[in-house]
């Protein structure tokens, strides 16, 4: 088998080798690592076979605990074993590592290195959950591109099998792997010559064997424990040389050479920079176009961090360096330094207390931090860190690409630092969710990478809502090899594949001069210059774009493609961007086209393929004027009426400036306010429901469905509705006893996702036309105006009283208030309308213990949240754990309270003769049924509270401290793909057994 080029991702990479190289893969699902086993399991079912002719068994289990404890068993028992894994999935096999690498067990463990659950979560990369591990006893290896991936994981399985330490062979998450770029596939036979059969014969025989039995995981006490830890010294003594060796091995058959400290730039170089992971292809890429102008710079890239070689770094490092800055991408709070930097400085430190330095004194050395949670790390940050080492005292423990107005840690960043060529094209692509944006130029990369000589570059940045959310895809295409891991700073080819952008994020802000700008566009070529912004066309016009548009939605429905806009927007990326000459590239979509769609049927490849051909006709250019023209202003992200945090803090991260926060505007301990996804306005659907009140029976089912709360029933006296706007709609309530009230059904438009569930529920049909019914689905733009202002009016109409409602129906429970509204779920959910339901029955006494998963995204992801709160400040009280100790996690919350519900009682009737006893009594017996009764003890808890507040005898004090716990609360547990249930004490289990008929998942 020879070698030949793919475009892959970094999660492909590493996959392809750990699945020819097993026989045992034990996994679970955790961002980013997932692909990993997925594919493993694909490639199993497939009847993929490893290097040794079998196929590879791959089994899923309920915890990633239990894939380590599933890893461990099959090494034990002599099977080549593997797993994929990342954050406090890695840190839930701690346990299990260290027992593996405590008996010598040959093991790789391919991470997607990945910040740690802290103050919030993060799905996004650092090296935080590989640091928890260094004391494991594992060997750690880094790699920072799509090649390295491949070469790094083969080099770690045939390391861990000659040395018998396990290995943790790890890149960064997303940034690695996600990122697509062109790769040379290792062929099957060098895979087969870097493992020695011996080897593996020898980790089978130290199997458990009945054959041959042993005893292994015996309970020492304090006599021989010690020892026995010290006996492992030899193997970690010879592992850096081992792995060294593997690495030359493969550089003879691969002709690619890798050390365990690889060192580029001056040969003289004076500042030195230390880093690993993809941080290091920055700094290559920056430390180049600095050493090409003369500057005396270097970078010394690690990939073997543990066991940490002090002689091969010494060797790396040239003898001219002066200062050394090194950078960490994790935080250890408290420490005085982090990992690395502790490492680097103590190898120098202890090589010039015994006169073995390189270099004629010792450097200075300094460190700091960069990119957690993938934070961006460029050139200009890599340039500030090597201008910092220049000077006499450099920053330790500085930071780099943050505004730390606390500390006051930060470096400044020269932002016009760019490195990019002139010869790459760069393309941004802003696109929404699900609209095939994303997957359209992961297309465009494969033709581009594998069909001509370029070198292809794919990154793609999602916000962690669900569908409806915004992608942005950097695409890089040239002739050299692209090491940019970070975001394009400057494009050349801008493409806005959803027209509401222009007034909710910065488009052109990254455009180049004399670039290219295509916009998907509702209005044609001759109007639309007046619809967009006036900075928009500022910035059109200052930096001489040429501006093409298309109505893409146009062009997908007159072809049968639906919403589908992703292969004409494609085609207009390759028609006016010059990568390819038109023609071939047509051709070569078309060829895409049939390879990607050709397993669903000939009909849908023809409907592609005419999309292609009409989106040509389509496709044309905007004659650009010398002035901006427009009155349209670009409207603040949030309302002017939003609370000062939501204006200051929130609607600063949904502009997309979220990375020039100062730290000082973040909360110290991640709790954030709810109630804010109100003040979003997405504007994602094209079209919406439009209430016909003639037709409409009144039935609430359509209210119930919606997923996002988008669609409300009030009622409201005739009078409240003397102030309504024009075009407010409204009809006679219908039924006896409701003479004078009207019934309003109002949409938020701006929030609405155009799912159309309620179209589909809805039962009310037109006598005159069966296709028509209460909702109809039309344009938004049109109405757009007029719906904005009726919902605002209809936002100051009360709801109604709850304690007058049955909210055992359908009907009336449409008449409360959702306490959860404008999620980030994708549209349609399946999950929230049943969430909301329960916010409606329960939401102003819940307390909500969320698994992480769906429902912790699309219910507690920044920057807006949409558990929201009643007129007088009640509502959902959230927070979120992990994934695995959900239900552990709400217990605790059940336990609390149980405890302050007994030790409030207990204050009270010590406090009687203070209070008096019949307060007391009213308290201690309210039975809190009903909505009714739920009222009456929050005025008495609100009176005894502020009865307390004037005493300060200790034990009022502490009765004050605990007096909410008197109202009735009700305990979620919410799993991570939205299932829930309540724990005890006044919740759904309370309803249904008062006998109400409430219909619960």
């Amino acid at each position: 088998m020879s070698a030949y080029t793919a475009v892959m991702d970094g999660n492909e990479a590493a996959a392809y080798i750990a699945h020819r190289l097993s026989e045992v893969c034990a996994i679970y699902p955790i961002t980013p690592s997932s692909p990993m086993g997925e594919l493993a399991d694909q490639w199993s079912a497939e009847g993929r076979r490893n290097i040794w002719g079998t196929v590879p068994s791959v089994v899923e289990l309920q915890s990633e605990g239990g894939a380590s404890g599933s890893v461990h068993g099959a090494l034990q028992t002599g099977a080549l074993t593997t797993t994929f894994t990342a954050s406090q999935g890695l840190l839930l096999m701690v346990p299990n590592m260290f027992k593996i690498a405590g008996e010598l067990t040959a093991a790789v463990f391919h991470v997607t290195a990945r910040s740690l659950a802290c103050q919030a979560l993060s799905i996004f990369g650092d090296h935080s959950d590989v640091m928890a591990c260094r004391s494991t006893g594992f060997a750690m290896l880094a790699s920072a591109s799509i090649q390295e991936v491949m070469d790094m994981a083969l080099i770690a399985h045939a390391a861990t099998l000659a040395s018998r330490v396990p290995f943790v062979h790890f890149f960064d998450g997303f940034r690695t792997s996600h990122e697509v770029n062109k790769a040379e596939q290792i062929p099957e036979d060098i895979i087969r010559q870097m493992i020695d059969d011996e080897w593996v014969f020898a980790h089978r025989a130290r199997g458990l064997n009945p054959s041959r039995p042993v005893l292994r995981g015996t309970a020492q006490n304090p006599d021989v424990y010690f020892q026995g830890r010290e006996t492992v010294n030899p193997f970690y003594a010879h592992c850096a040389d081992i792995v060294a060796e593997q690495m030359e091995r493969f550089a003879a058959l691969s002709g690619r050479r890798y050390r365990l400290f690889d060192y580029f730039g001056a040969p003289d170089a004076e500042r030195v920079v230390v880093l690993m992971g993809s941080g290091a292809e920055t700094a290559r890429e920056t430390v180049d176009y600095l050493t090409a102008a003369g500057e005396k710079v270097g970078l010394v890239q690690v990939h073997l961090y543990r066991p940490f070689s002090a002689k091969h770094l010494l060797a790396a490092l040239p003898a001219t360096t002066k200062a050394v800055a090194v950078l960490d991408r994790t935080k250890e709070p408290g420490a005085e330094g982090e990992p690395l930097y502790k490492d680097v400085l103590t190898a120098l430190a202890e090589a010039a207390a015994d006169g073995a330095l390189p270099m004629p004194a010792m450097p200075r050395v300094f460190g700091g931090r960069y990119g957690l949670s993938s934070k961006e790390f460029t050139p200009a940050m890599v340039k500030a860190v090597l201008d910092e080492a220049a000077r006499a005292k450099p920053k330790n423990g500085f930071t780099v690409g943050i505004h730390d107005d606390v500390s006051h840690t930060s470096l400044t960043v020269d932002t016009d630092f760019i490195t990019e060529k002139d010869n790459t094209v760069r393309a941004m692509f802003y696109g929404l969710g699900a609209d095939g944006t994303v997957g359209a130029n992961k297309n465009s990369i494969k033709i581009i990478g594998t069909e001509t000589d370029n070198y292809a570059q794919g990154y793609f940045v999602y916000d962690s809502k669900k569908a409806g959310s915004r992608t942005v895809s950097h695409l890089r295409f040239g002739p050299e090899p692209i090491r940019s891991t970070y975001l394009i700073q400057s494009a050349n080819f801008i493409a806005c594949h959803q027209f509401q952008f222009l007034t909710q994020t910065d488009v052109l802000g990254a455009a180049a001069q004399n670039g290219i700008f295509l916009l998907n566009s509702p209005y044609p070529a001759d109007q639309v210059w007046d619809k967009l912004p006036r900075t928009v066309q500022e910035q059109i016009i200052s930096k001489q774009l040429q501006f093409y548009v298309i109505d893409g939605y146009e062009v997908a429905r007159a072809t049968g493609m639906g919403a589908h806009i992703n292969t004409i927007m494609q085609t207009c990326f390759f028609a006016i961007s010059g990568v390819l000459p038109r023609e071939e590239a047509i051709a070569k979509i078309k060829a895409a086209i049939k390879k990607t769609y050709g397993a669903k049927g000939e009909e849908v490849v023809k409907k592609n393929n005419a999309a292609v051909d009409e989106t040509l006709a389509h496709l044309h250019q905007v004659a650009v004027p010398a002035q901006a023209t427009s009155t349209l202003a670009m409207p603040p992200a949030v309302s002017p009426e939003a609370p000062e945090f939501v204006q200051q803090v929130v609607a600063e991260i949904m502009a997309g400036r979220g990375d020039a926060l100062p730290v000082s505007a973040m909360p110290v301990d991640g709790t954030f306010p709810t109630a804010t996804t109100q003040w979003e306005k997405r504007n994602i659907s094209l079209d919406v429901p439009v209430w016909d009140p003639e037709i409409c029976i009144q039935c609430g089912n359509c209210a119930m469905v919606c997923p996002h709360a988008c669609l409300r029933a009030k009622q409201a006296p005739e009078s409240a509705l003397a102030d309504a706007p024009a075009g407010f709609k409204s009809t006679a309530v219908k039924g006896k006893g409701n003479e004078g009230q009207r019934y309003i059904l109002q949409v938020a438009v701006e929030d609405c996702t155009g799912c159309g569930l309620c179209l589909e529920v809805c039962p009310a049909k037109s006598k005159q036309n069966a296709d028509r019914k209460a909702l109809n689905m039309e344009a938004k733009l049109p109405i757009l105006e007029e719906a904005r202002a009726g919902w605002k009016f209809f936002e100051t109409l009360p709801w109604g009283d709850r304690s007058a409602l049955d909210l055992g129906q359908v009907k009336s429970i449409q008449f409360t208030q959702p306490l959860f509204e404008f999620s980030g779920a994708c549209a349609g959910c399946g999950e929230t309308p049943y969430v909301k339901l329960l916010s409606q029955l329960f939401g102003d006494r819940a307390l909500i213990s969320n698994a992480t998963g769906c429902s912790s995204i699309y219910g507690g992801n920044l920057p807006t949240t949409p558990w929201a709160v009643t007129a007088d400040g009640r509502g959902p009280a959230w927070s979120n754990s992990l994934f695995e100790d959900n239900a552990e996690f709400g217990f605790g919350f059940r336990l609390t309270l149980d405890k302050q519900i007994e030790y409030a009682v207990e204050l009270l009737h010590d406090l009687a003769p203070l209070l008096g006893a019949e307060t007391v009594q009213a308290l201690v017996d309210a039975t809190q049924d009903t909505e009714e009764e739920l009222a009456a003890q929050r005025e008495r808890v609100a009176a005894l509270k502020a009865q307390l507040a004037k005493r300060d005898e200790p034990q009022a004090r502490r009765l004050l401290s605990v007096a909410d716990a008197l109202c009735r609360r009700s305990v979620w547990i919410v799993g991570g793909e939205g299932w829930a249930y309540d724990i005890g004490y006044g919740g759904l289990d309370h309803v249904l057994a008062s006998g109400r008929n409430v219909n619960v998942l």
